[in-house]
This record gives structure tokens, sequence and C-alpha cells, in this order.
């Protein structure tokens, strides 16, 4: 696990704590390419459109006979060689939506967080969800960028969404947003320049971690084969078969 900085909800830099390392994924640069790619083409509306020659409200006529005057061959003023005519490979409005697997999101966005932690960009909050007002959180998010050297950079703050308040208190400061960690995703953490995560949040995380390495595993269905691989292996060295519950038929 890593270690990060903690601050209080004043501003003072106090002892580090462990992130999570449940939310630290590889180093993997071709896949946060590809995430933003698909995060960035599906913001887009993709509503552009132009029109084809048979679109175009203009004459239809021959502009001049087929010979005998010298130039090239034309038809109509709607063909895309002319100024005013129709485009010939133009956009045609239709979106193309692209679609990146649940695993894939889940790794982009630790990866995404392994890059800003690297750059030293995640610090904790103590008691984040105790920010009422917007004085608090812009004298929060000065201190903050005074001693981290970072101006004009973009914050995003981010809770477990049960304290409504954080999120009223940051959206009238410029640069500054609140996101439920439930909804955080690759393009949110990268775009962002500081990550203020609430202690608490944390906490949970590695809580949630612990208690689903304790509970014990499902079996999965391959496991399942060859446990009756095993028990029919078994009964054949031993002689010993299962008795068929089935009622015998009845002889005509």
């Amino acid at each position: 696990m890593t270690k990060i900085s903690l601050y209080t909800i004043k501003g003072n830099k106090g002892r580090d704590i462990e992130f999570p390392k449940e939310l630290i994924g590889k180093k993997n640069i071709r896949l946060l390419s590809q995430a933003l790619r698909v995060y960035e083409g599906r913001n887009h509306p993709g509503t552009s459109k132009v029109k084809t020659r048979g679109e175009v409200k203009i004459s239809t006529r021959k502009i001049y006979r087929q010979k005998g005057t010298g130039f090239a061959r034309h038809g109509a003023k709607s063909a895309p060689i002319f100024v005013g005519g129709g485009i010939a490979h133009g956009p045609k409005g239709v979106k193309r939506v692209l679609k990146l697997p649940k695993g894939l999101r889940k790794n982009a966005l630790k990866t995404a967080l392994a890059y800003k932690l690297s750059e030293g960009m995640i610090l904790a909050i103590d008691k984040l969800d105790s920010l009422s007002t917007t004085k608090e959180a812009q004298e929060l998010v000065n201190n903050i960028v005074v001693k981290t050297n970072t101006k004009n950079s973009k914050v995003l703050m981010v809770s477990d969404g049960k304290n409504e308040n954080i999120r009223k208190a940051v959206r009238n400061i410029p640069n500054v947003k609140c996101e439920n960690i439930k909804n955080l995703n690759v393009n949110k953490v990268y775009f962002a320049d500081i990550l203020l995560f609430d202690k608490s949040v944390l906490i949970a995380k590695s809580s949630e971690s612990k208690t689903e390495r304790s509970l014990p595993k499902k079996s999965t269905k391959t496991e399942r084969k060859t446990d009756k691989q095993k028990t029919y292996k078994k009964s054949k060295i031993t002689g010993k078969t299962k008795k068929s519950t089935k009622k015998p038929k009845s002889a005509k």
C-alpha cells in the first residue's frame, strides 16, 4: 500500500495514511488512452451532417451540351465538383457508439489513480463531510493549492455522497467539483489535477476489501465438476455406487 498526505478541514497537514491497494492498478498507457477515447466519443453528440447532391436545392438541368464546347462533360450543378453542390464523403449524422467492457473500465480507473498517485496528486481530507459553506470550502482549496504549489489547478473532491452540503458548498467555486466515489470514472480522474478523498471513504474501501477476503470463495463450475469426478473414481475403486432412488417399473 502507498501512503498519501492527510489534511484537516482547515488545510493543516497531519500524518500520512495508507491508500487502499484495491484502488491502485498497474500503469497501462494503452488502456488509459483507449478508455479516454471511448469517454470522449460518447460525450460527443455526433449530429453533424452534410447534404449530398440529391439533397441540395439547385437546378438539375445539364449545364451545357455534351459535345462541341471543348470543355469537360458535366451534368447538373449539384455535382460535388461545383461550388454550392453536394458533398461527396461528408458526415451522415449517424453516431458510432463506442463501448468499453466493465472489467476494462475498472482497470482503467485504477490505472488513472495509479498515475495520479505517482505524481503525488491524491490527498486525503479528514471529516470532509463537515463542509457546509462555500467560504470553508474555498479556504480549504486555497490552503491545499498553496501547500502543494499547484496554481490554477482543477480540484476534484471525492466523498461517499451521503452529505449533499459538500456539493452545494463547492458548486460556485471555479475549477472545483465534488463527486460520489460510485460515479468516479477514468475521465474525471485524468482531467482533475488534484484529488481530495474523504478519509472515511478510504477507510470504508479498505474494510470492504478485508471482508471480501475473509468470506469463503464460491466453488466454480470446473471445481464442482472435478469434485464429481473424484467421487466417481472413489466409488469405482471401492465398488460402491449410489443407490438409485427411482422406483422400479411394474411388470406388465
